[in-house]
């Protein structure tokens, strides 16, 4: 991955963002997000709102291959943010997720975070090993987490103290 560039993510970068999401969120099977968002969706959410505490952009060539945020918008502990990681399908598993945390762990830090919070749906079996792979820890779950068409998939509720 040493041609790979991690950085910041800006208002530039929400039409790649929001591209490579809503591919994942369509093709399903990993977010708990079902409905495709607009950019101004996951500009808010992911980009330049409030609550983001960190954004980070992985790209190759000036491709958008993944993107990871930090955000205070669930009611969490003080000095606690939720934690989400995206990587474009078909690159998943070649370390993108692992060097976006190292700039989001860095901006994390800087912001005074005492620690973040994954939630993964049990199904998701990239994702869980992912978050254990690089040190977060289960602390609950949520074993009735429901989709919108009724399939139960559970949550997985982890826990990386900085």
């Amino acid at each position: 991955m040493s041609d790979l560039t991690i950085r910041d993510t800006c208002a530039d970068d929400v039409p790649a963002l929001t591209e490579l999401l809503n591919e994942i969120i369509r093709a399903g099977g990993t977010t708990a997000l079902e409905t495709p968002l607009t950019e101004t969706e996951l500009s808010e959410w992911f980009v330049t709102g409030e609550p983001v505490v960190s954004s980070v952009i992985a790209e190759r060539d000036g491709v958008a291959l993944g993107f990871q945020m930090a955000s205070t918008f669930d009611p969490l502990p003080h000095g606690w943010a939720s934690i989400g990681t995206y990587v474009r399908i078909g690159v998943t598993g070649a370390g993108i997720g692992s060097a976006l945390f190292r700039l989001t762990f860095a901006n994390a830090r800087a912001a005074g975070l005492t620690a973040l919070k994954a939630t993964i749906r049990c199904d998701n079996t990239g994702g869980l090993a992912y978050y254990a792979r690089i040190g977060f820890r289960d602390y609950d779950s949520n074993p009735d987490f429901t989709l919108s068409d009724g399939r139960v998939v559970g949550q997985t509720h982890r826990r990386f103290d900085l």
